[in-house]
């Protein structure tokens, strides 16, 4: 029986500028990210893999994070129409918002950015000092309330209403500038909302059938036996990844430094066994077959989410400069 339990989705309201981690296949397991946090259950890395009846491709998550540039400018744009200051959230460069996931097999930015960490905190850093959030602050009640119906519509925004694929009833508010957003690059609201729920609530549906697969943990368990030759006994990435989030916040600037050093020695073992033992490789063809199983029943959404996706690209080139 499904859950009649309804969620709310709430608009990505640009004031938020969250650092947003963000890719083309919106099913990945594997690669799932954040961009040097842990796994992220709204973002997602390429795999490079096209599954389901092959219509279009999956963007690659450079792609994708244009596509959300775009969407914070078209936001920003409208906002100033309606008579309110508001800025772009800061870009940082391509390699920085890089999304990390499960499966890290490039050694080269293990090497520079370790897990990610000085990324994360910067980003953190930049949530608190986001411009748009002490300007509404700044606010008149009165402006203020005005500031959120331009942002989202207020009362005169329309709800959408759909179910996930795993049960239950999504609700989500669409109006004001992040709903002229979404349709100038997406289209129809309703139809993009339906559509990208489906499509990002399909991983529950197969992950646990991935992580028993017997070829994928035949390949972590290689990637293990790597690891504990190099002096790091970890059974997975995961818990890898996981030890260099254990330690005090309150680091003085050495112990800081100290802590990413042994964060990057570690990421760059990582990604060498990862690759030495094609953990990537292995569990992209494992995760494309369990993808493909769901097909029968979802394969016109993939098909459709990639369309939309493509032709978001097309108008978010028009938008916004790629990030270098």
């Amino acid at each position: 029986m499904k859950r009649t339990d309804a969620v709310t989705r709430r608009p990505a309201v640009a004031v938020a500028a969250a650092g947003l981690c963000l890719a083309a296949v919106t099913v990945s397991a594997l690669t799932s990210c954040s961009t040097g946090a842990d796994v992220s259950a709204t973002a997602r890395a390429s795999t490079g893999f096209n599954s389901g009846s092959g219509s279009g491709r999956d963007l690659t998550w450079a792609e994708d994070l244009r596509v959300s540039d775009a969407e914070q400018h078209l936001i920003t744009q409208c906002m100033r129409r309606h008579g309110f200051r508001f800025q772009d959230e800061r870009r940082p460069g391509l390699a920085e918002s890089r999304p990390l996931g499960y499966v890290q097999d490039d050694v080269n930015w293990a090497r520079t950015y370790g897990y990610g960490s000085r990324i994360t905190a910067q980003e953190d850093r930049a949530r608190l000092a986001n411009p748009n959030v002490a300007y509404r602050k700044a606010l008149s009640p009165d402006r203020q309330r005005a500031f959120d119906t331009a942002m989202d519509g207020g009362t005169r925004s329309t709800q959408l209403r759909t179910m996930s694929p795993t049960g239950g009833t999504i609700t989500k508010m669409s109006g004001g500038c992040t709903g002229e957003a979404e349709k100038r690059l997406y289209g129809d609201p309703a139809r993009w909302f339906r559509t990208d729920t489906t499509v990002s609530n399909l991983r529950p549906l197969y992950v646990n059938k991935l992580l028993k697969d017997g070829e994928f943990t035949r390949a972590v368990h290689a990637w293990s036996a790597c690891m504990r030759r190099a002096g790091h006994p970890y059974r997975d990435p995961a818990a890898a990844r996981q030890s260099t989030r254990e330690h005090d916040a309150e680091r003085t600037p050495a112990e800081e430094a100290r802590g990413f050093t042994a964060e990057t020695r570690l990421a760059v073992a990582d990604a060498t066994c990862a690759r030495s033992v094609h953990l990537r490789t292995i569990g992209e063809r494992r995760e494309a077959h369990y993808v493909d199983q769901l097909t029968g029943k979802y394969g016109a959404q993939l098909d459709l989410y990639r369309r939309i996706k493509q032709d978001a690209l097309t108008r978010a080139e028009k938008t916004v400069p790629a990030r270098t």
